[in-house]
């Protein structure tokens, strides 16, 4: 039977005629600018074709940003709050401490000699009931604090150190009912003694005859008798005078200066030596 087509060139012929065709193609575009013409069609024809071609890898991009922008976002959101949490905190921290400071800026600015020496401590624990007003602070004798050492805080006159160990001290509070300080009005510097009252916002002024002139809204200071405790430093303010009928003395109830129900920090003084010298003696 004979074939409808006719058998054509050989493979290699074939090949050959390919190759020296696509030579020929190439000289003439390149030489003569033949196809420039047919070439701009023809992109024209495979320019949708490529962007089909391309809208997968393209997709897959946006896909890809998308997820890494979204990623991205949380983990900066993550990280924002984070350091939002930590600011908030670093503000609580910077509003106490400014409070502290205030605090100790009016500790230190106290109506202290300038000579004197002073020295900032914290309160660590509170003993206080209907006998006994004390606290507990962190300095001892390493520090050199010493039994009888005045105590003070921004405010006025807080107690006096009654036992000293290595690190820690106690301090009896003015309003201990076991307490008494030498104080002068300073209106008209009558003397006379504060004594505690065993409640933290009283103290109690007895042997005070009718006659004395002491009267409500007199500050009374320190005496400095005794040598305890420096002398004009503020103890309280003359809440009450009163008088009962056949009694010799007055009821004169002072308010403490000190709140001695909210103290944290405390000022322990020492004496010029001379003074100290006559305490321990």
């Amino acid at each position: 039977m004979k074939p409808i087509f006719g058998r054509g060139p050989s493979l290699p012929i074939r090949l050959a005629l390919a190759v020296v065709g696509s030579l020929l193609l190439i000289i003439a575009d390149s030489r003569y600018q033949s196809f420039n013409g047919a070439k701009v069609y023809l992109n024209s024809l495979v320019s949708p074709l490529q962007y089909i071609a391309s809208s997968p890898r393209l997709l897959l991009d946006s896909v890809s940003n998308q997820l890494i922008s979204n990623k991205s976002l949380l983990s900066q959101s993550k990280r924002l709050e984070q350091e939002l949490f930590l600011l908030r905190d670093d503000l609580l921290r910077l509003s106490h401490l400014e409070q502290e400071n205030k605090r100790l800026r009016g500790l230190l600015g106290s109506p202290v000699r300038l000579d004197a020496r002073r020295m900032v401590a914290e309160i660590m624990a509170v003993d206080s009931d209907s006998f006994s007003h004390q606290v507990v602070i962190d300095k001892g004798s390493l520090k050199g604090v010493f039994e009888g050492q005045a105590v003070l805080n921004e405010q006025g006159v807080v107690g006096q150190v009654i036992s000293v160990g290595k690190t820690t001290s106690r301090v009896l509070l003015i309003t201990d009912s076991g307490h008494g300080i030498p104080v002068r009005v300073a209106r008209n510097d009558i003397r006379a003694i504060a004594s505690g009252s065993g409640q933290l916002d009283r103290l109690s002024l007895h042997n005070i005859t009718r006659n004395t002139d002491i009267q409500e809204g007199d500050i009374l200071l320190s005496s400095g008798l005794g040598g305890r405790f420096p002398e004009g430093y503020p103890v309280g303010l003359v809440s009450r005078v009163g008088y009962e009928e056949g009694q010799p003395f007055a009821d004169i109830q002072v308010k403490p200066f000190a709140a001695l129900d909210r103290v944290r920090y405390l000022l322990l003084l020492w004496p010029e030596p001379k003074t100290r010298e006559h305490i321990t003696e």
